[in-house]
C-alpha cells in the first residue's frame, strides 16, 4: 500500500511542478537557487534524491536562514528535470512564484 501512496504523490507533485513551469515562475539550477535563497527570493525549494550530500546540507542550511520550506523530491534529477518539462538534469529548483499551482500551500 505505501509504494502506491508514494507514486501517487510523486504524480501529483510532478503535476503540481508542471502546473508552476507554465503559470507560476521557478529557477533551476544550483547556483541560481543559491542566489534567490541568499536574496529571500524563493518561496519553496526542491531538492532531488541523488544530490551530493554536501551540497543538500548547505541548501538546507540556507533555506533554513531564508526560512524557506524545503521538500526532498522523490526522483533522481533527470526525473526532476523531466517533470519541469526540460530536456536535461536538474537537481535543484527554486519556486519563485507558484502562479495557478498549489504547489506552496500543500505540505506532503
Amino acid at each position: 500500500m505505501a509504494p502506491k501512496k508514494a507514486k501517487k504523490n510523486a504524480e501529483s507533485m510532478n503535476s503540481r511542478l508542471k502546473l508552476v513551469m507554465k503559470s507560476g515562475k521557478a529557477i533551476l539550477g544550483y547556483k541560481a537557487t543559491v542566489k534567490s535563497l541568499r536574496r529571500t527570493k524563493s518561496k519553496l525549494i526542491l531538492i532531488s534524491s541523488n544530490c551530493p550530500p554536501l551540497r543538500k546540507s548547505e541548501l538546507e542550511y540556507l533555506a533554513m536562514l531564508a526560512k524557506t520550506p524545503v521538500h526532498h523530491y522523490t526522483g533522481d534529477n533527470s526525473a526532476l528535470g523531466t517533470a519541469c518539462g526540460k530536456f536535461f538534469n536538474c537537481s535543484v529548483v527554486s519556486v519563485l512564484d507558484g502562479g495557478d499551482s498549489d504547489i506552496l500551500t500543500v505540505k506532503e
